[in-house]
């Protein structure tokens, strides 16, 4: 059963959507960016409801500002009450779960991250987590560098550049990105997340899309090198794809069994 649900928080009214099963794991999906707990194309919707049939209990929630909740988008980095009221939630509707698996993608794994322990989250699924403090026009320089190799392994390259099919003031832009000194202070947001991680009890997950490149901006980051990944071998940064949607339920379903 499906059931849409309405909790507090700091003062504001956050929506969440449970659904119902009896095992006494539950998956806490937390949402990324302004993307609303349905998730990219409703996957994750489909996702709760084919682990609901299971018997796994599946919770998801708007954090502040974002589709039916009440008050101001903060961010990711400021979500850490928005995960505290969903897991008091969850538990209140679910007495019966003793065990909580966070999953999150992009800003939401980061979320997770680096607020899983003041939230009371068990163990964590952590999907493309985002590490770029100064996001702009250009992808990530990790990302720029992969597929810059990538174009040079292929002879076709040097044929459009000669043809004028490049763009060399992009190209100029992409090569002084990859000149930049990276910013590895300890105010980092790689630098903090990977802390986090290092420095948790918490059993955790990371899966790494192989070709999106907020995915290869982590695994060039400070963060990047602290727990092994999973690969899904896709460009898709929401694992779009069916066999993409697949390849993910089968890591959470792992997850799952193992928490």
């Amino acid at each position: 059963m499906r059931r849409v649900i309405a909790f507090e928080c700091a003062g504001e009214t956050l929506v969440g959507t449970l659904d119902e099963a009896d095992a006494t794991t539950g998956l806490l999906i937390v949402s990324g960016g302004n993307e609303i707990r349905a998730g990219a194309h409703r996957s994750m919707a489909a996702l709760a409801q084919r682990l609901a049939k299971t018997g796994i209990p599946v919770f998801r929630y708007d954090r502040r500002g974002v589709g039916d909740s009440t008050g101001a988008n903060a961010g990711f980095e400021l979500a850490a009450d928005d995960l505290t009221a969903a897991v008091k939630a969850f538990k209140s509707l679910c007495p019966h779960v003793t065990h909580i698996v966070g999953f999150g993608n992009c800003d939401a794994a980061t979320t997770l991250a680096l607020f899983h322990r003041q939230a009371g989250i068990d163990s964590l699924v952590l999907a493309n987590p985002w590490t770029i403090e100064t996001p702009d026009a250009l992808p990530p320089a990790a990302a720029i560098r992969a597929r810059y190799v990538e174009r040079l392994r292929d002879p076709a390259t040097y044929v459009r550049l000669l043809r004028g099919g490049i763009d060399l003031r992009k190209l100029a832009k992409g090569l002084g990105k990859l000149s930049k000194t990276p910013d590895n202070s300890s105010n980092n947001l790689a630098v903090r997340l990977g802390r986090s991680l290092v420095s948790t009890d918490t059993p955790a997950r990371i899966v790494l899309a192989r070709g999106d490149a907020t995915a290869i901006a982590f695994g060039a980051s400070a963060a990047g090198g602290v727990l092994p990944a999973d690969f899904i071998e896709t460009n898709s940064h929401s694992f779009a794809a069916p066999e993409d949607q697949v390849a993910l339920e089968s890591l959470l379903r792992s997850a799952l069994a193992a928490a």
